[in-house]
């Protein structure tokens, strides 16, 4: 069950970018951009995630998973400061 859980979550954020980044090819909106390659981050940190606990169970890449959600995060908030000007 929490296998399908992780792949769900991970395939949801794939859509979650794919979606944002098409609408900003055309509408050329930048906070869709900028809010793609946020869930394309957190596309990332879920797939380290599946990879820390379920196929390297030696590895600990916690601090690999902050990083990337840290990233993915900063790029959003600098999207909406940079907007908001």
């Amino acid at each position: 069950m929490t296998i399908a859980l992780d792949a769900l979550t991970f395939l949801t954020t794939i859509l979650c970018a794919a979606l944002l980044l098409r609408a900003y090819q055309r509408v050329r909106k930048s906070l869709l951009l900028w809010s793609g390659l946020c869930f394309v981050g957190l596309a990332v940190s879920n797939a380290i995630r599946i990879a820390d606990l379920r196929i390297f169970l030696a590895l600990d890449l916690y601090t690999y998973r902050l990083g990337a959600t840290a990233i993915a995060m900063s790029l959003l908030l600098w999207g909406l400061v940079w907007e908001s000007q």
